[in-house]
C-alpha cells in the first residue's frame, strides 16, 4: 500500500514518484528552465548589439557623388603675397602697385600663383595663376605677355620665407611648387617703331 495517496499498491505509484521528486528539487523544473531563456536573451543582446555596431554606417564615410574635386597641390598663394610684401615690392614706394595685385590676387579663385621676373636678377615685372592641371599660365596683373607656355620658360625660382629672397632651383620641368619663372630675353624685345619720314615742303 502507498501511504503517499493511500493507493493499494504496495511500491509507490508514478504519481507518488513524480510529487517526491519535486518534493525533493522543487527548483529542478524552474532552474532547468531559467538557463535557456537567460542565454537566449543574452545571445540577444548580443545579437543587438554586433547589429548595431555593423550595420550603423561610419559618419566620416561619405559614398555619394563627389561635388568637389580637391586640388591637386596646396595653394601657394601665402608664399607669394609675403613674396610681394617683403621681397619684390617692399617699400614704401611699391605700396601702390603691390595693393593693386594683393587685391587682384583676392579675387582670384586660383589656387598657384607665379612671379615672373625679367631675367635671373630677379626684378619683378608681373604676377601670374598657375593651373598644375592643365598647364595653363595666365597674367593676372603687372607687365609681361598674357600666357606663357612651357617653352618660353627659363629658369625656375623658389622663394624662401625665412630668408626673404628667391633662389634657383635645379628643376627643368614645372611644377605647383615653383613660385617664380624667367622667359626667355628674347621675348622682351618690342618692335622698335620706326622713325617718321620727314617730307620734303
Amino acid at each position: 500500500m502507498c501511504f503517499t495517496c493511500l493507493c493499494p499498491s504496495a511500491p509507490p505509484c508514478d504519481v507518488c514518484v513524480c510529487h517526491l521528486l519535486v518534493a525533493i528539487r522543487p527548483d529542478s523544473a524552474e532552474g532547468f528552465s531559467s538557463c535557456p531563456s537567460g542565454g537566449s536573451r543574452n545571445g540577444e543582446k548580443d545579437w543587438e548589439n554586433d547589429s548595431t555596431t555593423s550595420s550603423t554606417p561610419s559618419n566620416t564615410e561619405y559614398t555619394g557623388p563627389k561635388l568637389y574635386k580637391e586640388p591637386s597641390a596646396k595653394s601657394n598663394k601665402h608664399i607669394i603675397q609675403n613674396a610681394l610684401a617683403h621681397c619684390c615690392l617692399a617699400g614704401k614706394v611699391n605700396e601702390g602697385q603691390k595693393n593693386k595685385i594683393l587685391d587682384e590676387m583676392e579675387k582670384s579663385e586660383a589656387n598657384n600663383f607665379l612671379v615672373l621676373f625679367r631675367d635671373s636678377g630677379c626684378q619683378f615685372r608681373s604676377v601670374y595663376t598657375y593651373c598644375p592641371e592643365t598647364e595653363e599660365i595666365a597674367k593676372l596683373a603687372g607687365i609681361g605677355p598674357k600666357t606663357i607656355t612651357m617653352k618660353m620658360i627659363e629658369a625656375l625660382y623658389k622663394y624662401n620665407s625665412d630668408r626673404k629672397q628667391f633662389s634657383k632651383i635645379p628643376a627643368k620641368t614645372m611644377s605647383a611648387s615653383v613660385d617664380a619663372v624667367t622667359i626667355a630675353s628674347h621675348l622682351w624685345q618690342t618692335k622698335k617703331q620706326g622713325t617718321p619720314k620727314k617730307h620734303p615742303k
